[in-house]
C-alpha cells in the first residue's frame, strides 16, 4: 500500500510543468541541451520576424509553434514582468510577475502574424485565468506581446472575432512587450529531447497532437509524411 501511494505521489509530480517536475530529471540532461539551440546570430542572418506569447508551460507552446511552418526557431523563456533576469524556480512562486512565454522566430514570406495569433487561441483555453490545465498561477496566464501598432491591432481583432465561440470571456491579456529572458537551457525544446518524461507524456503531446489534428493544412510538410 505505501508503495502504491509513493509511486502515485511521484507521478502526479510529473504531470506538472513545475520546479519540482523538473528536479526528477535535471541532472540527466544538462549536458545535451545547449548542442540543440539555435545560435541567436544564425537567426538574425536569415532575416526573420519575432513574435511573443504566453499559453501556459512552455514547453508545450514551444513544440507547438516549432510545428508551424514558416517557424524556424522557438525559445523558451519569461516574458511580462518587473523582475531582471528570473529563475525557474522565481517564477514558479507566481511573484515574479512573468509568465513562462515564448520567443517566436518566423519567415513572415512563409507565415504572417495573424496566422501565429490564430495558432496561440487554437492551440490552449483562453477563457482560463492565470492558468492552463494542469498548471495554475499567474506564471501560466495567457498573453500576448505586441511589438508595434500593427500587431495590436491585429490580436485585438481577433480576440474580438472570436470572442462568441466561447460561453466565458477571454481571459487573454493584449500588452506591449517589454523584455524577454531566455529561460535556463535545459528548458529549450524539452518537448522534443523527452517525450518519455511524465508531463510530456500526459500533458504536452497531447496538446500538441489536439492542435496538430485542428490545422494540419498549418504544419510543416515533414509532419504529412
Amino acid at each position: 500500500m505505501t508503495a502504491t501511494i509513493f509511486i502515485t505521489f511521484i507521478g502526479l509530480m510529473a504531470s506538472f510543468c513545475s520546479p519540482k517536475a523538473e528536479q526528477i530529471h535535471v541532472s540527466d540532461i544538462a549536458d545535451t541541451i545547449s548542442a540543440s539551440i539555435t545560435s541567436k546570430n544564425t537567426l538574425q542572418d536569415k532575416k526573420l520576424k519575432k513574435a511573443y506569447f504566453a499559453s501556459g508551460c512552455f514547453w508545450c507552446v514551444e513544440a507547438i509553434y516549432e510545428s508551424v511552418e514558416g517557424v524556424e526557431e522557438v525559445i523558451s523563456g519569461y516574458s511580462g514582468g518587473t523582475e531582471p533576469n528570473p529563475t525557474y524556480e522565481e517564477i514558479g512562486t507566481g511573484t515574479t510577475g512573468h509568465a513562462e512565454a515564448v520567443e517566436v522566430y518566423y519567415n513572415p514570406a512563409v507565415v504572417d502574424y495573424k496566422t501565429l495569433v490564430e495558432v496561440f487561441y487554437g492551440s490552449h483555453d483562453p477563457t482560463t485565468v492565470n492558468g492552463q490545465h494542469p498548471d495554475y498561477g499567474s506564471q501560466y496566464r495567457s498573453m500576448i506581446y505586441y511589438l508595434n501598432d500593427d500587431e495590436k491591432r491585429i490580436a485585438k481583432e481577433f480576440k474580438s472575432s472570436i470572442a462568441k465561440e466561447y460561453e466565458k470571456p477571454i481571459a487573454t491579456e493584449i500588452v506591449p512587450f517589454t523584455k524577454f529572458w531566455k529561460a535556463e537551457e535545459y528548458h529549450q525544446d524539452f518537448e522534443r529531447l523527452h517525450p518519455d518524461q511524465g508531463y510530456i507524456v500526459n500533458v504536452s503531446i497531447p496538446r500538441l497532437r489536439r492542435f496538430q489534428a485542428k490545422y494540419p493544412k498549418l504544419l510543416k510538410k515533414e509532419l504529412h509524411d
